[in-house]
């Protein structure tokens, strides 16, 4: 993938190899790519993803990301209907995929 002048290596899926090397212009190639017109409540569940990636260096399977944030954000922000309606092709799948971050072990 070429963003802005920058080679960044994939996986065959398109995660990011070395989730440091994104930023935001990154992510709008990535969404784009997905057919999804970030918005600001994508950009805070994006930014939420990597906040916890950062802090616990795992990456949650979908329930525990789910619960992460409903505590972190509110409940309303923190459920499968509202998460999916954000990121159709799978919450956890997209916003880290997006986010720069691995590929979560749960997704396929």
């Amino acid at each position: 993938m070429i963003v802005d002048g920058q080679t960044l290596s994939t996986s065959d899926q398109g995660f990011l190899r070395d989730w440091q090397q994104w930023n935001p212009r990154v992510a709008e190639a990535i969404a784009e790519q997905s057919n999804i017109q970030l918005s600001e409540a994508h950009w805070e569940i994006i930014h939420f993803s990597r906040n916890y990636y950062a802090k616990y260096s795992h990456l949650p399977n979908n329930r525990v990301f789910v619960k992460a944030v409903a505590r972190g954000l509110g409940a309303d922000k923190g459920n499968n209907q509202y998460l999916h309606r954000l990121f159709p092709d799978g919450p956890l799948r997209s916003a880290f995929k997006i986010g720069g971050l691995p590929k979560p072990p749960t997704c396929f």
